[in-house]
C-alpha cells in the first residue's frame, strides 16, 4: 500500500531524522474491520511478534481483538493495552516453565503444545488450563514459510493430546500456520482436512476438541498483487464446511502481517552510491537501514518491499541494494536487483513501503552503533 497523506504529512512536517517507520493507526483500524466483516464467526487473535508497539495494540484491544503472544513480556504488553487474560494466547510452543507459570499466574489459561515435553511442562505449571496442539504443514506459497521448527506430524497430535487429557489438562482444540505472507487461497485446505482427522480419532477416544486455530498467513501487498480479505475467508469457510459439515469448530486466527503490514513506511536516505568496476551495469545503493536495522525478511531476498523516490518519473537502471553496516551480509537485494532512478543520489529520501511488520522488533540494539529503528505511530 502507497504511504498514506498521513504518512506523507507526518514526514514533511516533523522531518524526522534518521531512518524511520511511520505507522499510521487508521489503516490498522480499517484492516481490522475488515477480518471482523470477512470472518464475523472467527475470534481475531492478534499476532504481537508482528508490531508491539503500545499504541498499537491499545487501538486493537479497544476494538475487541484478542491476542497471539510469544513471551511473558508480550502477556503484558497486551494486558497493558487492556485485554483481559480470557483473549490473550500463549502460542509459542517453546516455553520456559516458569514462563508457563508466570503467565497462568497473570491469568493465561491458553496454551499452545506441539510435544509430549511442552505437554508435561504445561501441566506442571499451569494445571487444568486449555492447550491446542500445533501441527506441521508445508508452507507451499509462502514467502516467509514456516514449517519443520514448529508443529508435530498430524499423525503424532492425537498422542500429545491424549497425554494432555491424562494430565489433567483440557485438549482444546488444534493449530497451525500455513507460512507467513501465503499467497495461495487453497493453502488452508490440507491443513483443515488434517484437522478434522484429529478431531474424529479424538473423538473415538472419548475427548471432544472444541477449537481450529487456523493461524496467521493473511498477506500484505509488496510488489505483487494478493487476494484480499474476503477471499482468503471464502476459501477457508469453504475449507470447513467441506471437511466439518454443519458441526464447524470454534475457530480463531492470529493475522500480524495482514493486520499492520501495509499500516507502515520506513523512511531511508541514501548514504552511498557507487560501482563495483569501470563496466559495471549495476549500480550499488547504500541506505541508512539494512538488515540490521530492521529489514531483516529481506534475507534470500524473500520480501520484496516497494522502494519509492520523488525522482520516479526519470529513466531507471538496474541497482543493487545495501545498508550501510560493515556486514557483508547486509545487502538487501542482489539477486534480483531493483530498477531505481539514474538521477537517484547521495542523500535523497526513498520510502519502503508496506514495512508496519516485523521491522521495529528485527532492529539491532546498537550493532555498529546505529541505533535502533525510531518508530512513529500516528
Amino acid at each position: 500500500m502507497a504511504a498514506t497523506a498521513r504518512i506523507i504529512d507526518f514526514l514533511r512536517d516533523r522531518r524526522p531524522e534518521g531512518p524511520c517507520l511511520v505507522v499510521d493507526l487508521e489503516v490498522i483500524a480499517d484492516n481490522y474491520r475488515a477480518f471482523t466483516r470477512a470472518m464475523p464467526d472467527t475470534r481475531i487473535y492478534y499476532a504481537v511478534k508482528a508490531n508491539p508497539a503500545p499504541e498499537v495494540l491499545k487501538l486493537l484491544a479497544d476494538m475487541g481483538s484478542s491476542f497471539d503472544t510469544a513471551s511473558v513480556a508480550e502477556v503484558e504488553m497486551a494486558l497493558a493495552a487492556g485485554a483481559t487474560p480470557d483473549r490473550i494466547s500463549f502460542g509459542n510452543t517453546i516455553k520456559k516453565e516458569r514462563d508457563i507459570a508466570r503467565a497462568y499466574q497473570l491469568g493465561v489459561a491458553l496454551f499452545a503444545v506441539d510435544s509430549d515435553e511442552e505437554v508435561e511442562k504445561v501441566a506442571r505449571a499451569a494445571p487444568g488450563a486449555k492447550v491446542f496442539c500445533r501441527i506441521l504443514t508445508d508452507g507451499a506459497g509462502a514467502e516467509w514459510p514456516l514449517s519443520r521448527k514448529f508443529g508435530c506430524e498430524p499423525s503424532m497430535a492425537v498422542d500429545v493430546l491424549m497425554h494432555a487429557h491424562a494430565l489433567g489438562l483440557e485438549a482444546y482444540g488444534i493449530s497451525f500456520h500455513v507460512g507467513s505472507q501465503q499467497t495461495r487461497l487453497e493453502a488452508w485446505d490440507s491443513a483443515v482436512a488434517e484437522s478434522k482427522a484429529i478431531f474424529d480419532a479424538m473423538q473415538l477416544r472419548g475427548v471432544t476438541l472444541k477449537m481450529v486455530n487456523l493461524g496467521g498467513g493473511f498477506p500484505t501487498k509488496y510488489l505483487k498483487p494478493v487476494p484480499g480479505t474476503g477471499a482468503y475467508a471464502n476459501a477457508i469457510h469453504d475449507s470447513l464446511a467441506k471437511h466439518f459439515g454443519n458441526a464447524l469448530p470454534e475457530t480463531i486466527i492470529e493475522p500480524g502481517r495482514g493486520m499492520v503490514g501495509n499500516a507502515g513506511v520506513v523512511k531511508a536516505e541514501v548514504v552511498l552510491i557507487s560501482k563495483k568496476h569501470a563496466n559495471d551495469n549495476h549500480r550499488w545503493v547504500y541506505l541508512d537501514i539494512g538488515k540490521f536495522g530492521g529489514l531483516a525478511e529481506t534475507m534470500d531476498e524473500a520480501i520484496r518491499y516497494p522502494l519509492v523516490t520523488s525522482k520516479d518519473a526519470d529513466g531507471k537502471g538496474p541497482c543493487v541494494i545495501a545498508g550501510p553496516t560493515c556486514d557483508s551480509a547486509d545487502v538487501l537485494y542482489e539477486k534480483t536487483p531493483y530498477d531505481l532512478p539514474l538521477t537517484l543520489t547521495v542523500g535523497d529520501e526513498i520510502l519502503i513501503e508496506a514495512t508496519g511488520a516485523y521491522t521495529t522488533t528485527y532492529a539491532a540494539v546498537a550493532f555498529n552503533g546505529f541505533a535502533p529503528l525510531k518508530a512513529y505511530i500516528i
